[in-house]
């Protein structure tokens, strides 16, 4: 039960699309310009940097601040398994990003809400992750080569502090926490289908910043 209501509570908090909100105060349906998404890259490049900033901080605390107050809840009463529901509710927020009901399932990638879910797990994971992140998208100028490395090194950092108790796990939950987590990153790459065929071909769109409005 504590699982769904996770779910149900994460999913909530993702359908917050701040793209789409942000964009539609300054007169712009951010649906309609660039590649259609709703994230912060796609208003970075239609809006300017400081629009993708914005964007991306409220994606990610509309994770982070959710998954803060679950384990602030459940750390006392069910240590073994509260960062597994962590989990839970920062999966239930890119769910909700990804797919928010009311805009006919057409949101975000997911990116800055897995930063969300990064910042509220581990800042171990959530540096290295950073550090990747700024040399691949220096170095290539490719923002979806940068977070499909950011997804694949979340993946990698859950196993190898899981598997040494960082996160305080009964053992009986951990293969669930792996499973989770990789579908965390599954889910990240499946969103970027179209960018990894366009990477593959060498005529993936590198990052451009566009004029505020």
């Amino acid at each position: 039960m504590e699982r769904i209501i996770c779910l149900v509570i994460g999913y909530a908090c993702g359908l917050i699309q701040t793209g789409y909100f942000y964009t539609k105060a300054h007169h712009v349906d951010i649906r309609s310009v660039g590649s259609g998404n709703s994230g912060s890259t796609n208003v970075m490049r239609t809006m300017g940097a400081k629009a993708g900033l914005i964007v991306f901080l409220g994606d990610a605390f509309k994770t982070l601040i959710p998954c803060m107050i679950v384990r602030a809840v459940f750390q006392t009463r069910m240590p073994e398994m509260a960062n597994l529901l962590v989990l839970y509710t920062a999966f239930g927020t890119i769910l909700g990003h990804n797919f928010p009901f009311y805009l006919k399932f057409k949101g975000g990638k997911g990116i800055a809400s897995t930063a969300g879910l990064l910042a509220a797990m581990d800042w171990r994971v959530m540096l290295i992750c950073l550090a990747a992140f700024i040399i691949i998208v220096a170095a290539t100028r490719y923002v979806s080569l940068g977070s499909l490395v950011v997804v694949t090194l979340f993946l990698i950092g859950m196993i190898f502090f899981g598997s040494r108790g960082d996160y305080g796990l009964a053992p009986q939950y951990l293969a669930e926490f792996y499973v989770l987590s990789a579908a965390v990153t599954v889910m990240a790459f499946v969103r970027h289908r179209a960018n990894i065929v366009r990477l593959v071909h060498g005529n993936e769109n590198k990052i451009s910043i566009g004029h505020a409005k």
